[in-house]
């Protein structure tokens, strides 16, 4: 007779753990041929995939475009002017200013140095017009516009020109000599995405790796899901390599970086729930094989649905005008699948190959039963059942509070502004800002069919706003003009004069058919598409994650609730954003595209959650538990997992916070915040609560909603205190 405390299989005297090791105590049957051959078969297609994959994961960045226009509105007057403007002669323009400044006034000496550096550029470079220096009323500043051809299109060869341009402009001695401009802004803005892919790749494998190791407790079990996301992102850099290369899809360094972070986050995620569910097996069930495809049956329709919303939400975003975010959209998702490809194929054929110790010290032998501990979550979940109408207007209150603080979110983010640290680029501009408040720094570019060039001159010259025009290149049917505003960048006077020039120059019966562009309007246009594309992608993405649920769970009203608390999570992160972003992080501005991207990843990514819980709540009624206990065995069963896969993908996310860029440092933020919120009080007390308020009826209208009929506060039992590790 065994005693109260005693596991299967332990003899009298021993303790656990020795009855574990001694286990099992009958004879298990064979393995079979099958299950011996197929892990290995697995193993060499992956190694002959990866040998072919990884010649062209390393050409992808060399396909990164991080031009302005890679990140504007496809169908923007802004676009378009680039797009006209790199096709007349010699190309693309690259545009600088070059900025010399003495705080108490520049001197003879400091104006001849000034001519004879810009003189020296002029030489080393062919420039579409000879500079000319315009001093600053208070004779502190010199600018010069200097704007060459000879680049190209070649993102290489205009980083060596502005470089070398820099190199030739030197102060000395209180004199400052620096190169600002879209040219200097967009070389500072390509070394800093350049030097992104290391330092995130590997902060990501070390953040996850240190939480594998607290989650396992192994020396050796967290090397296996990490070398599997690993193996994941190598592949899904080389499938966006061969998209590029097929459809000429936009990949930025923004969306080669968030790529990364998906693989490992939702990756591990993933593997988290599917060893989780396999040490289970592996305890009832003799051969690892058997195990794992046990596991594979049970878990496996929950991690397809989970990442088919994942890349169904990211796949949303080609509907975005915007080019960055249509871009992101197939880049995501391709990470997403190829974590999943390897997730549920390579992952299992190595754990099976490797076998039970794998696990040691904590090995889950074959009859043994695992230790058992107070479960938290069953603590949770009993407070959750015992006050359901408390706890689910309580944690409503709280995402409302604070959503609130969207309320706070500083205004949208200057270009200038997308730097953690001011590069040479952003301070020039800010000492021309400085020097002429009276006087806009950067161009207002208008490009006009050369026909009706003379038209738009007058045009330009006589609108209000304008201080000089200036006509430009002249090639395939285009005349460029550089329009001068009196108004200082990217103020209220400077947009009122560009939708004044839109206005005159533009298609309407008035107009000469021109396009008006520049820095300024591109920044407009991307305000304004960017709240475009909220309305349009929203709804698509709430569509097609509902779809993915309603089939997975054969119910209208349990995705209603999963799709109803990642919304509410996503205006409750944003509004601690709003909280952060400016009043502790002192940050210039919000990304115009923040909102779009932080609600696409946070719906996508928590309904992941939702579906790990609800999809084991069905599994519970199936075998016929009343909705109380099927709700609170869910919980305990799914619950740590739930919670080490949030902190992984929050940890992944987070990495985003210590980049140089301010558009990565406020979506890693917010997706982080909004995992953690949904991983510990969404899942584990709000949809918990939800489920016990509605019983049945959260099934409904399937099969499940009609047998039994429940009552509509079902009773709920205390507890046990003990539950399952």
């Amino acid at each position: 007779m065994r005693t109260p405390t005693q596991t299967p299989g332990q003899a009298a005297g021993q303790t656990p753990g020795q009855a574990a090791s001694q286990a099992p105590t009958r004879t298990p049957p064979p393995r079979t041929a099958r299950g011996r051959a197929l892990p290995w078969a697995v193993l060499a297609l992956w190694i002959a995939v990866l040998a072919l994959a990884g010649p062209l994961a390393g050409k992808l960045s060399g396909v990164q475009q991080n031009r302005a226009v890679d990140y504007l509105p496809a169908g923007a007057d802004s676009t378009r002017v680039a797009e006209i403007q790199a096709q007349m002669p010699g190309g693309e323009s690259t545009d600088l200013v070059l900025v010399y400044h003495r705080d108490g006034g520049l001197t003879a000496a400091d104006r001849a140095t000034a001519r004879e550096q810009v003189a020296a550029v002029a030489g080393r470079h062919e420039l579409t017009h000879e500079p000319t220096g315009i001093p600053s009323d208070d004779g502190t500043t010199l600018m010069y516009a200097v704007s060459s051809t000879e680049p190209g299109q070649d993102d290489e060869a205009k980083n060596a020109f502005v470089n070398d341009v820099r190199d030739t402009v030197e102060g000395g001695d209180g004199l400052s000599a620096e190169a600002g401009g879209p040219g200097a802004l967009t070389t500072d803005m390509s070394e800093v995405f350049g030097s992104l892919d290391g330092p995130l790749l590997y902060t990501t494998v070390a953040v996850v790796a240190v939480l594998l190791i607290l989650i396992y407790r192994s020396p050796l079990l967290w090397l296996v899901p990490l070398t599997v996301a690993g193996i994941a992102d190598a592949l899904s850099m080389a499938v966006t390599y061969g998209l590029n290369q097929a459809f000429d899809i936009t990949v930025s360094g923004q969306s080669a970086g968030v790529m990364t972070i998906l693989v490992f986050g939702a990756g591990t995620d993933y593997a988290l729930l599917l060893i989780s569910r396999y040490r289970e097996e592996l305890r009832r069930t003799p051969h690892p094989y058997d195990a794992m495809r046990t596991t594979l049956r049970g878990c496996g329709p929950a991690v397809l649905a989970s990442s088919g919303t994942v890349a169904a939400g990211m796949l949303c975003l080609l509907a975005a005008d915007l080019n960055s975010s249509r871009g992101m959209g197939p880049t995501a998702a391709v990470g997403v699948l190829c974590a999943l490809l390897a997730m549920l194929t390579l992952l299992p054929a190595i754990l099976v190959l490797l076998g039970r110790r794998l696990f040691w010290p904590l090995v889950p032998a074959y009859g043994s039963e695992p230790k058992r501990r107070r479960s938290v979550f069953a603590a949770m979940g009993g407070s959750a059942g015992r006050r359901p109408v408390a706890v689910l207007a309580t944690g409503a209150a709280v995402l409302g509070a604070l959503a609130l603080g969207t309320l706070n979110l500083p205004g949208d983010l200057k270009q200038e502004d997308s730097f953690v640290s001011r590069p040479e680029s952003v301070t020039a501009m800010s000492t021309l800002a400085d020097a002429y408040p009276q006087r806009s720094s950067r161009p207002v570019a208008v490009v006009v069919p050369t026909e009706r060039a003379a038209e738009a001159l007058e045009k330009a010259r006589t609108t209000e706003g304008v201080a000089a025009v200036e006509r430009g290149r002249t090639g395939g049917g285009w005349t460029e003009i550089a329009v001068i505003a009196e108004d200082a960048p990217q103020t209220t006077g400077e947009t009122r004069t560009i939708g004044a020039l839109r206005s005159a120059l533009g298609d309407g019966p008035e107009g000469v058919g021109a396009y008006v562009g520049g820095v300024s309007a591109q920044e407009i246009d991307l305000e304004r598409t960017s709240e475009r594309d909220l309305k349009t992608v929203v709804p698509l993405v709430l569509a097609s994650v509902l779809l993915i649920l309603v089939a997975l769970l054969r119910s209208l009203v349990g995705p209603a609730i999963l799709v109803a608390a990642v919304v509410a999570v996503w205006g409750a992160a944003l509004g601690i954003g709003g909280l952060v972003f400016g009043p502790l992080l002192g940050l210039g501005g919000t990304d115009p595209g923040l909102a779009l991207l932080s609600f696409v990843f946070l719906v996508a990514l928590g309904v992941d959650y939702g579906i790990f819980l609800m999809h084991r709540m069905r599994e519970e009624s199936l075998t016929g538990a009343e909705p109380a206990a099927a709700a609170l065995t869910a919980l305990r069963t799914t619950g740590a997992v739930i919670a080490s896969a949030g902190l992984v993908l929050a940890a992944t996310f987070a990495v985003l916070t210590n980049m140089p860029l301010v558009p990565l440092v406020e979506l890693g933020f917010v997706i982080a915040v909004g995992v953690l919120l949904d991983t510990f009080l969404v899942r584990t007390y709000l949809v918990t609560s939800a489920s016990l308020l509605l019983g049945r009826r959260v099934w409904w209208p399937g099969r499940l909603s009609r047998t039994p009929a429940a009552a509509p506060v079902p009773a709920v039992p205390k507890p046990d205190p003990v539950g399952r590790a």
